[in-house]
């Protein structure tokens, strides 16, 4: 009976041992799962603020790519106004460029000079290079090539032309006539024999008529029988004529009208040579001064700029 007595207690205790132990760990699952509720929570909490966060990200991501979609729309757009523009501001190089030379070139071919021209290439040629534009770079070279074309060529100053030809129309007017006569009154007053005292007046008379009949008769070589036949007023239009030709032959070089100007100097150097007297020092001067402006008229020719305008009309198509 004891023993059945000490069974029993021993189960109760066994029993509460168990059950105490039971209620522990019936708290601390308790715990546990309010922990893990506590934590189920934050962890929902969590997760909602991430995916708030997310999609907040993603909206600011998309409102991003929008205006980076319209960045790169304005910067294209920036691109293709800068590149008109160059383009525009090329072409109005080029257009300047080639009004600029056309223009230097009517001038260089009035003056008969060739400073307009090489003035007009050397702002273009500085104008080019400020532009740094490397489809330019054909026309830069091109205009280098005729500038130094230009350097290299003999052009007469038409300047100097004018007033040699000025100089010989005025001294036109005091070039002997060839075989042109020669008042003898003098020479046959000083050669007249001395009136003697008693010489009678019959005498006298006709040493006078004698003397009178010798200046009337003269003996010389002719070169040019037309010259001699020349009346005072023909020897007049001769000189007139003379003139004329030498003011034909200045308008010739001035609106470059060159064979014109060739022809009427050598019309004018054959008058020289035909109707004056070529003993006289005017006359050799003059001859020697018409033909030293037909040599000088033969290397006026200015040199062109064909190469440049070439490069321009390229440049201005755009190839």
């Amino acid at each position: 009976f004891l023993l059945l007595v000490a069974v029993v207690v021993l189960s109760l205790l066994a029993s509460g041992l168990l059950w105490q132990k039971l209620s522990a760990i019936q708290e601390q699952l308790a715990r546990q799962s309010a922990d893990a509720g506590a934590v189920a929570v934050e962890a929902r909490g969590m997760a909602k603020q991430a995916m708030e966060r997310g999609l907040e990200t993603a909206a600011r991501q998309a409102v991003n790519e929008n205006r980076l979609s319209e960045v790169v729309l304005q910067r294209t757009q920036l691109e293709e106004l800068m590149q008109s523009l160059s383009r525009s501001r090329d072409e109005n190089l080029v257009v300047d460029i080639e009004s600029a030379i056309r223009l230097a070139q009517q001038q260089a071919q009035l003056t008969g000079s060739v400073e307009p021209l090489m003035a007009a290439l050397k702002t273009a040629d500085l104008r080019v290079s400020r532009a740094a534009q490397p489809r330019l770079s054909s026309l830069q070279r091109a205009m280098t090539r005729d500038m130094d074309r230009i350097k290299a060529a003999n052009v007469t100053d038409t300047s100097g032309l004018l007033v040699k030809l000025d100089d010989l129309i005025r001294q036109v007017d005091d070039l002997p006539i060839a075989n042109a006569v020669v008042s003898v009154t003098s020479i046959g007053a000083s050669k007249a024999a001395p009136v003697r005292p008693a010489q009678a007046l019959w005498e006298r008379a006709l040493d006078a008529v004698l003397a009178e009949a010798r200046s009337l008769v003269r003996v010389s070589r002719i070169e040019q029988p037309e010259a001699v036949l020349l009346t005072p007023e023909q020897s007049f239009f001769l000189r007139e004529n003379l003139k004329l030709r030498l003011l034909n032959a200045r308008l010739g070089l001035l609106s470059r009208q060159f064979e014109g100007a060739r022809a009427d100097l050598v019309s004018a150097s054959l008058a020289l040579g035909k109707y004056f007297d070529p003993a006289s020092r005017k006359t050799q001067v003059a001859a020697g001064a018409l033909q030293l402006v037909q040599a000088q008229l033969k290397t006026v020719e200015l040199p062109r700029v064909d190469e440049t305008l070439a490069a321009l009309a390229t440049a201005a198509a755009g190839r």
